[in-house]
């Protein structure tokens, strides 16, 4: 019989990733797992673990993404293919541990859990329910990102946990604004993009280095509606310029420290492009943006940063850049690696920090409501940390992900924020 007779054909159901989530895919090494996480801090009477995979179980069929496996046909194509062994039971288990966990060893669960990775001959995706003190108990759910990024985990969130499931689509207006936004980007002159886009920082990154398989998580949290109103009270700016403001402030607090040395730095800021009702895991952009570290004003700050994030939206950068690589990969593959490899220089930017919008309203899990929402995102080689924004309701939860051996003492760079943004809302007009 010849060789081609017994490879194994395509299943029927056979779905293929997408470019973007190859080329996610294709990030994965011996010190990168590759996944994200979500940490649901669900407050007094949280469910049990039978409880929680018989909602699971309940409700997979509003997300069958999760019930396929990561499979290769002949021509080492990656896809998805439906799992004839999927058991909700392997996904949904109890974190062991001795004694109920407070804080502290709640952040040290989900970095040993952020560290391992998931089983390839499963669905991309595992919960942990992890018991802590005061009768209150955790979530970690990891998923890898070729399956979700950032909106996709939120719709697969709803989709499977929350008892009353808010919507988190973009409304019609913001589709239409996403539809000027498309206008323009197809309007939008190459070279002016480039010349923002590929500006260098001009010292070393702090956070550059050789990363292990080692992870160190911190978390944060602040009030959502004040520092909203401060943004809009500064010049109009928007939540996500808030946002990039604290997280600047945090970081210079966080260099003078252990550094001393303050300047620009230059950030990378996902930019979400899916559509209202889209099914799709991966669909986003970004924009490289230099954050004035040097700035100790927290106002003035914000001005400079909303000055350069409006300059970015308005001439559709995020989106040009999906249609030049596009147009590159289109011509040469391999050019195409290279202007992505390109991308990733820590000369072009120095952590990325990506801000997602969650529930808008209280949300709880069998009737437990929950406290908070964190995520966390996988750093790279020579971007030894990363910052995840999730919003829930009333608050902005701040996630830090490290390799505890290059950028140390996170947990100190977390608690900086919340001072942070009580600067910003002093200091905002009335």
């Amino acid at each position: 019989m010849h060789e081609a007779e017994v490879t194994p054909q395509r299943s029927n159901d056979w779905v293929p990733l997408s470019a973007e989530d190859r080329a996610i895919l294709a990030l994965e090494s011996p010190t990168i797992a590759g996944h994200t996480c979500k940490v649901i801090h669900l407050s007094e009477a949280a469910p049990d673990l039978a409880q929680l995979r018989a909602r699971i179980a309940e409700r997979i069929h509003l997300a069958p993404a999760l019930t396929r496996r990561l499979t290769t046909d002949r021509d080492d194509t990656p896809g998805w293919v439906s799992d004839p062994d999927f058991s909700v039971a392997d996904h949904v288990v109890e974190h062991h541990h001795d004694n109920p966990v407070d804080a502290a060893g709640l952040r040290h669960c989900v970095a040993t859990l952020f560290e391992q990775r998931l089983d390839r001959d499963r669905p991309l995706w595992r919960f942990d329910l992890v018991t802590l003190r005061g009768g209150h108990r955790a979530l970690v759910w990891r998923i890898h990102h070729a399956l979700a990024d950032g909106n996709a985990s939120v719709r697969y969130g709803r989709a499977l946990l929350w008892d009353d499931a808010p919507e988190t689509h973009m409304t019609t207006a913001q589709t239409k604004a996403q539809d000027a936004v498309d206008e323009r980007r197809r309007r939008t002159h190459l070279a002016s993009y480039l010349r923002r886009e590929f500006i260098r920082s001009t010292g070393p990154s702090p956070f550059d280095g050789e990363i292990c398989n080692r992870r160190e998580v911190a978390f944060a949290s602040v009030a959502f509606a004040p520092l909203r109103q401060a943004a809009k009270a500064i010049d109009g700016a928007t939540v996500n310029d808030a946002v990039l403001c604290v997280v600047a402030g945090a970081l210079r607090r966080w260099l003078q420290l252990h550094h001393g040395r303050l300047g620009t730095i230059r950030v990378k800021v996902p930019v979400s492009l899916h559509r209202d009702g889209d099914t799709e895991a991966n669909h986003d952009s970004m924009f490289s943006l230099g954050l004035p570290l040097a700035e100790g004003d927290p106002v003035t700050r914000l001005r400079v940063i909303h000055e350069r994030t409006s300059k970015r939206k308005s001439a559709g950068d995020a989106e040009q850049r999906e249609v030049l690589l596009h147009r590159i990969g289109g011509v040469s593959p391999k050019l195409q690696r290279f202007a992505e490899q390109l991308e990733r220089n820590p000369r072009r930017f120095a952590l990325n920090v990506s801000n997602v919008p969650g529930p808008r309203e209280p949300v709880s899990v069998l009737s437990s409501p929950v406290r908070s929402l964190y995520s966390l995102a996988e750093i790279s080689q020579h971007h030894a940390l990363r910052v995840s924004v999730t919003s829930l309701a009333d608050q902005l939860c701040f996630g830090f992900c490290v390799d505890p051996d290059v950028v140390c003492d996170v947990q100190t760079m977390a608690d900086f924020i919340g001072p942070e943004a009580q600067a910003l809302e002093a200091g905002a007009p009335a």
